[in-house]
């Protein structure tokens, strides 16, 4: 990424990271950095229309890509800078989750676990064989266990033999992952990672104590509404259920016998997700099509068709919580964000459906003087990528700063150790040389004492 100018002072050691994420209603990218607070900036956000995907997955690859350079070109333009790598978001009712539990015996129970056998043990992870067509896109630790000694979260530096873990695997769909490189590509980018779209928006929207504490994200979109739920700081359920906001207003369409366009608009500035915060003789007038006269429409009606469908997607989500184990250890309730998290009163209709507080999750809370643009929690996603595309930077870096340094040590441990051969070698020959002086000297006493016997 070429950055010309920025507009705002930026650490000499920051990297501008780009998210992208690639939604069923919209397409947009994001341009942040960590400043020296350690807070995100963002520097640009640009948004288009997506018109090739639907449910999440890529439906229209021309589209789609066309899509993708307009919230680049957008993004680009007003950061001015030229954009050439992206941390792209994946969702869709294609993904999947699973546990498995995995193992490796290290060779030696003195040298402490390292790095390496962490990652040795996360590959083989991702060596498991799936079902034809599906591959492996996260592998997530949730525990290890050295020796039988369960609950570790940490295992660098314990000794042992056998490191076991057990792992939160999410899969994908091969075709539809292949398909999101090849728009990316098309569009003259390069992915540099790929990210399950809820892990982001949980990164963008939830505090550390909430994810210790036990919660829920309800990420609603266009087209999935997509749940993680944490404890213990971990994630351990994650789910898509095949319906988001398009679905409403698909339901108000018909329901008000009115066009996409107006229905969309109807939800947006009129609906409520709770049919009794509404008064009973409010009307809204919609103007008809090509001459016909206007249409009425009661405020309740709408609010009540909302509330239909809303209160079915949470119903799933109430499933997912009680598939996941987790149901009476969640005190940090639920947290709602993504598009479809704008309606009126929503928050009531979900304490209201699941028993459980909640609230509504937007991306500003990590981020430094954010304006009012990304208050909105429709850019949670792209907020959340662009927070690990920086965690990915900086894990890169330590890593590279670790490897340099493990080096330089290697050679200065090989030089004294050189230095050592060296001087052993030397003072050897030193030794080899004074004895045999010694030795002659005592040889040719004896030689003259004989002399003198005789």
């Amino acid at each position: 990424m070429d950055n010309k100018q920025t507009g705002k002072q930026m650490p000499e050691n920051a990297e501008l990271v780009v998210g992208l994420d690639i939604g069923t209603t919209k397409i947009a990218a994001i341009v942040g950095y960590k400043n020296e607070h350690g807070k995100v900036e963002i520097l640009s956000v640009g948004k288009s229309e997506s018109l090739g995907v639907h449910r999440g997955v890529v439906a229209n690859i021309e589209q789609t890509i066309e899509s993708i350079k307009a919230a680049i070109k957008i993004a680009g333009d007003k950061a001015n800078i030229d954009i050439e790598e992206v941390i792209v978001g994946i969702a869709g009712q294609h993904i999947k989750s699973m546990q498995h539990r995995g193992m490796v015996t290290r060779k030696s129970l003195e040298e402490e676990v390292s790095q390496n056998d962490v990652d040795q043990l996360i590959d083989n992870m991702h060596r498991l064989v799936m079902s034809p067509g599906e591959e492996i896109i996260h592998v997530i630790p949730q525990e290890y266990i050295i020796d039988n000694e369960s609950g570790i979260r940490n295992p660098i530096g314990h000794s042992g033999i056998r490191l076991e873990g057990n792992f939160h695997i999410i899969t994908g769909q091969v075709s539809a992952v292949k398909n999101i490189f090849k728009c990316v590509d098309r569009a003259k980018l390069t992915t540099v990672d790929l990210h399950l779209e809820p892990l982001a928006s949980a990164d963008a929207v939830l505090s550390d104590e909430e994810k210790e504490a036990g919660v829920v994200l309800v990420d609603i979109g266009g087209g999935t509404t997509d749940v993680a739920i944490f404890y213990d700081g971990i994630i351990r359920h994650t789910a898509v259920i095949p319906f988001g906001g398009n679905i409403i207003t698909d339901d108000i369409k018909e329901g008000c016998g009115i066009i996409k366009t107006q229905a969309e608009q109807l939800k947006m500035r009129f609906g409520s997700a709770l049919a009794q915060e509404n008064q009973m003789n409010e009307v809204i007038s919609i103007p008809g099509l090509r001459g016909r006269p206007h249409k009425e429409i009661s405020v309740n009606t709408l609010a009540q068709i909302i509330q239909a469908r809303m209160e079915e997607i949470l119903e799933f989500v109430l499933f997912e919580i009680k598939s996941s184990g987790f149901e009476r250890k969640l005190a940090g309730g639920i947290v709602v964000t993504g598009g479809g998290s704008q309606l009126k009163h929503l928050p009531q209709l979900v304490m209201l459906t699941t028993g459980m507080d909640c609230r509504i999750g937007t991306p500003n809370e990590h981020l430094a003087g954010a304006d009012d643009e990304l208050k909105n929690p429709m850019y949670a996603t792209g907020v959340g990528l662009v927070m690990k595309g920086i965690e990915k930077y900086e894990r890169e870096l330590k890593r590279g700063t670790n490897s340099t340094k493990a080096v330089e040590e290697k050679v200065l441990v090989e030089t004294v150790e050189s230095k050592q051969k060296a001087e052993k070698k030397v003072t050897g020959h030193s030794k080899q040389k004074v004895g045999n002086f010694f030795d002659s000297l005592i040889s040719k006493a004896k030689d003259w004492m004989s002399d003198d016997v005789e």
